[in-house]
């Protein structure tokens, strides 16, 4: 925690990292090579990264891996990101477990075939009990789908009678959606030079800190991943409040 600015110091407890990890095809397109190599390159750099959170300690990393929007790339790079993401669920689950993480993985998974349905059941039991990070993998997933599926869940408790209407608060509606029973994400980082947040846990970004980067997702390191962990210890989060009064409360 930086020295120089005191005020920074309370209410920097950093326990939840969220990843958009972008700029795999223009990697690979810079390199000349197909768009598959960037993606495939773009995993060794996940690996290096859910290191550095398990030596932090963090409790929770959650990465974008592909959105419900991602549908509409061409056919032959969605189906080979499928057969990578199958590959995943099989060798790098292994190296999950035996390193103590949990794997969640947060999305309509109604669309992805029976094969990658039964992989993902798997890995989420080989996991379950791990008591380490936990991470997050959205797959098919939008942050309007979320808020969506969590609205129709609670109109049909309203229905059946098990809710009131006028009970419902931003807990109610908290409890239902995919992250539900972990902590908000305190951190946001893009790579790739883009600077938006591409209906991702839209909800949950309410009070998150966000660093932006141009380095594209597969050249994103331990070194780039601390200077944005360095970035977030060195603000100051009001949550609301003056900065005098975060002065007075250290």
């Amino acid at each position: 925690m930086p020295a120089d600015n005191p005020t920074c110091a309370k209410g920097n407890n950093l326990k939840h990292i969220c990843i958009i990890m972008d700029g795999n095809g223009r990697w690979a397109k810079k390199r000349f090579m197909p768009r598959f190599a960037g993606h495939k390159a773009g995993l060794g750099a996940l690996r290096k990264i859910v290191s550095s959170c398990v030596e932090q300690d963090l409790d929770v990393l959650t990465i974008f891996a592909f959105s419900s929007e991602n549908w509409r790339r061409p056919k032959k790079e969605v189906n080979l990101l499928m057969e990578l993401f199958a590959t995943a669920l099989t060798r790098e689950v292994k190296k999950l477990h035996e390193n103590n993480i949990q794997l969640r993985i947060i999305g309509d998974l109604s669309a992805f075939s029976d094969k990658i349905r039964g992989l993902i059941s798997d890995a989420l039991a080989l996991t379950e009990d791990n008591s380490g990070l936990t991470l997050n993998v959205a797959a098919n997933y939008g942050g309007r789908w979320d808020i969506t599926q969590a609205t129709r869940q609670i109109a049909q408790k309203v229905q059946n009678g098990r809710l009131h209407s006028q009970d419902i608060t931003e807990v109610t509606i908290e409890e239902h959606l995919s992250l539900k029973h972990l902590p908000e994400p305190d951190l946001f980082i893009r790579t790739g030079g883009e600077k938006r947040i591409s209906n991702f846990i839209l909800w949950q970004l309410a009070y998150c800190e966000f660093y932006f980067t141009d380095v594209l997702w597969p050249d994103f390191n331990q070194e780039i991943f601390q200077d944005a962990v360095d970035s977030f210890h060195s603000r100051q989060r009001r949550f609301g409040r003056t900065g005098e009064q975060l002065t007075h409360d250290q």
